[in-house]
């Protein structure tokens, strides 16, 4: 307090000798002991107002000039009640110390500034360097009165808006409560938080003796305090501190003006003998005999003799010309002066002086004097920017400073950048973290987590019970992924990709369909050109011999029909491989169902000519005028319109199209055909299937009529292995995946055509080949039973 109130006295001083600044005036100074209570605050507040030795409030004794602003308190809890005596005055009041950020609330503090920012900002800067170092878990030491319990809520709403958790919220008493003390440091010798953020004061912080505690030493503390610098110098048990402060420009001239104290010089300062003695352990010699004793039980103990020098000691207290208190006591003086000036130049700018606009300096009130104090903006000698802002604080980025020890081998805090928590969004924080220097040598930035970071291909789970910066980590579910650490939940790649095999990162997912350059593709290409070929082969041996009887039994015609149609169902096997496009997704479809619609009426159009072949035979049939090739033909044409016409309905309404499949393969993306509409779909298949249940059921019932050449136990036997093939295909469809589906339907299209194939050619290709002799006339003649019809 006695030094800042030093700064105060150089400030005026050489306010006084600028011929620039208030030319015409010179600034009078009256100094205050509070007696560090309210108490005490309040009767100096009393006694200042109004000029009595006994305060009458309202009243006022004192004589011109007027007064025209007070500069103080240094604790907050003083200023406090200060500010609301003198806010019902419109009182300026500019505080130098005093950070509690309620004194912003214009409404109850009207007339309070202050040199230095609020509270507020200093949090919020402390959470910004935690955030900007990644420390999630720490612990929050304060003292155990207005002042720490407000900051400390603050404190807690600042670090839930960064997402920072606190293992616990300690408060400090008095060492009036020892139990309480003990407890809380346990808890701090106890803390996981590798990270203490201390809202104490200098002196508590040093009384507390932490440089004592090893556990605790060893931990990182944030302060904001720097003054008590010097006292760590050669301290070996300095813990890890980085200070979060303002700036400290030197006050050129004040450690010079400081150094020629002396009371014999300064007798009107009823201090500087208390100081004296603190400084120089001693006493004076007019002093009681009580001084005494209590100065030899502390080690001192001689009388002062006014010889001793300032200019001599190395004690923290003679670094003026740095201290924060000292300068923002400077700026304090300052802002009255060039309050004064810029009320001195509306003066000579708007009129003579006493108008409602710019009062007589002589007659100064209060409120008027406020509104200027309010609206000045200097710089002062040493370059600082000194404004206040709507609440009454001087905006200042904070210094960020760490300890470290010197080429002397002395432990000093050394600027390593800093943090304005009013920049824009990125640019709050600016540090040199190679220039910091942790505990124990080490390079990188020491962690003070809950948790450990889960690594990437891992989410965070919750632990029950704790904050969310406590957790498990658990490795992405199959199909997701997480490409950076501490992901609160895996995320799922794009549909065009798919998780690695770390599920760090997704990969590109392959294009894949039933290819002609793959296996199955060649198998089934393979097998779709042999039948096709091995169908053409018998229908050129059917045309070859096209006049023997066991070609034209039956209507070779219709034959020749069941052919063409076979090999075309066996090529259009090409058209369900290779890459799925719009026209081979509906040519596909359409050319399987009608061709194999011919061949299946082909099929029931010769079962229909066995039976009226035969029953035709017996006199006065009316059936004989049916055995004619119009009917065959007519069958044929009619069943092939019925199933052009449901395929007409399939693409009027939803035809098929191409289509991905992204979810199916997790390294692939399969292209497939959609059917469109399923319900056609099936109304294609239900319909051949009813054609060849219809075949099947007239074949069986003619299987033993008498002929030679009655093809209708092969028909029989064609059918059945046909139904089978398109029976087992439903299941097998419906459970297919991908690929499969593609498959399964080719296979089922040449399985059921190799079976008509074979059943009903193979045998008649034997017997014209390998029997000739049974397929002529003469062998008809010599089995007589074997009578049957033949026709062209």
């Amino acid at each position: 307090g006695y030094a800042a109130s030093q700064g105060f006295v150089f400030a005026t001083e050489e306010i006084n000798r600028d011929v620039h600044l208030l030319p015409n005036l010179t600034l009078g100074f009256s100094i205050w002991n509070s007696g560090d209570s309210t108490a005490g605050a309040l009767l100096g507040i009393m006694d200042f107002l109004t000029g009595q030795g006994k305060p009458i409030p309202n009243y006022s004794c004192r004589a011109h000039p007027p007064l025209t602003a007070l500069v103080g308190e240094l604790r907050s809890a003083l200023s406090v009640p200060i500010a609301r005596w003198l806010g019902l005055y419109k009182f300026p009041q500019i505080s130098y110390a005093s950070s509690i950020t309620s004194l912003s609330d214009k409404t109850d503090f009207p007339s309070f500034l202050r040199t230095i920012p609020n509270d507020q900002t200093w949090i919020q800067s402390i959470a910004i360097l935690l955030k900007h170092f990644g420390w999630t878990w720490v612990a929050v030491v304060s003292h155990d009165d207005n002042f720490g319990h407000q900051s400390s809520s603050l404190m807690r709403t600042e670090l839930e808006k960064f997402g920072i958790c606190w293992e616990f919220f300690i408060d400090i008493p008095t060492f009036q409560f020892p139990e309480r003390l003990q407890h809380g440091l346990d808890m701090l010798k106890k803390s996981t938080a590798k990270v203490f953020i201390t809202i104490l004061s200098t002196w508590t912080f040093l009384d507390l003796d932490f440089f004592s505690l090893s556990d605790i030493a060893g931990k990182i503390w944030l302060r904001s305090y720097v003054e008590w610098k010097e006292l760590i110098r050669h301290n070996p048990n300095v813990p890890q501190i980085i200070s979060i402060s303002l700036p400290q420009p030197t006050t050129q001239g004040l450690p010079k003006f400081f150094s020629h104290l002396h009371p014999d010089r300064a007798s009107e300062d009823i201090f500087v003998k208390i100081f004296w003695e603190n400084v120089f352990n001693c006493r004076w010699q007019d002093q009681d005999r009580s001084s005494l004793e209590n100065k030899t039980e502390t080690g001192g103990g001689h009388f002062c003799t006014g010889s001793e020098h300032l200019q001599n000691e190395h004690t923290p207290v003679f670094n003026v010309g740095k201290l924060n208190i000292n300068y923002n006591a400077y700026k304090a003086v300052y802002s009255i002066a060039h309050a004064l000036q810029d009320l001195s130049l509306c003066e000579i700018e708007n009129g003579p002086p006493g108008n409602w606009m710019c009062p007589d300096v002589k007659t100064l009130r209060p409120w008027q004097f406020l509104q200027y104090i309010k609206k000045v903006h200097f710089h002062t000698p040493q370059k600082s920017e000194v404004f206040f802002d709507a609440n009454g604080d001087l905006p200042s980025a904070y210094e960020i400073r760490n300890v470290q020890k010197n080429s002397e081998g002395f432990f000093d805090l050394v600027s390593v950048g800093y943090v304005d928590s009013k920049a824009p969004f990125g640019k709050e924080i600016i540090i040199n973290q190679s220039a910091i220097q942790w505990k124990g040598g080490k390079t990188q930035v020491p962690p003070s987590v809950c948790s450990e970071s889960c690594p990437p291909g891992s989410s965070q789970v919750p632990i029950k019970g704790w904050s969310h910066c406590c957790f498990d980590c658990e490795p992405c579910p199959e199909g997701q992924f997480a490409d950076h650490r501490d992901m609160q939940q895996c995320a799922k790649c794009p549909e065009d990709q798919y998780p690695n095999t770390q599920r760090d990162g997704c990969l590109p997912k392959v294009l894949t369909f039933l290819a002609y350059g793959e296996a199955l593709g060649v198998t089934l290409s393979c097998m779709a050109l042999a039948f096709s070929l091995l169908t053409v082969m018998v229908l050129v041996v059917f045309v070859k011999h096209r006049s023997s009887p066991i070609v034209k039994s039956n209507n070779r015609t219709l034959s020749y029909a069941l052919l063409l149609s076979l090999t075309l169902c066996f090529l259009c096997c090409l058209l369900f491989i290779g890459r799925p496009t719009t026209a081979s997704c509906v040519l596909r479809q359409m050319t399987f169902a009608i061709t194999f619609t011919v061949a299946i009426s082909s099929v029931l159009a010769k079962t229909v000519t066995v039976v009226l072949a035969f029953k035709a035979t017996r006199p006065g049939s009316w059936l004989r005028r049916w055995t004619s090739t119009r009917v065959s033909y007519s069958i044929i044409l009619i069943c092939s319109l019925i199933q052009v016409s449901l395929c007409g309905v399939w693409l009027a309404t939803s035809p098929p199209f191409p289509d991905v499949v992204a979810d199916l393969d997790p390294g692939h993306i399969l292209i497939v055909c959609d059917e469109g509409s399923i319900a056609s779909f099936y109304c294609v298949l239900g319909y051949m299937g009813f054609l060849a249940l219809g075949s099947f059921t007239v074949a069986f019932l003619a299987r033993n009529l008498p002929d030679a050449f009655n093809e209708a136990r092969f028909i029989t036997f064609s059918m059945l292995v046909f139904c089978s093939v398109w029976i087992s295909f439903l299941p097998a469809y419906q459970n297919a995946k991908g690929k499969t589906i593609v498959a399964v339907e080719v296979f089922a299209i040449l399985a059921s055509g190799a079976g008509l194939l074979i059943c009903i050619f193979i045998p008649k290709c034997y017997v014209i080949l390998w029997r000739p002799h049974q397929n002529t006339q003469e062998w008809l003649k010599i089995h007589p039973h074997s009578r049957g019809a033949i026709s062209s």
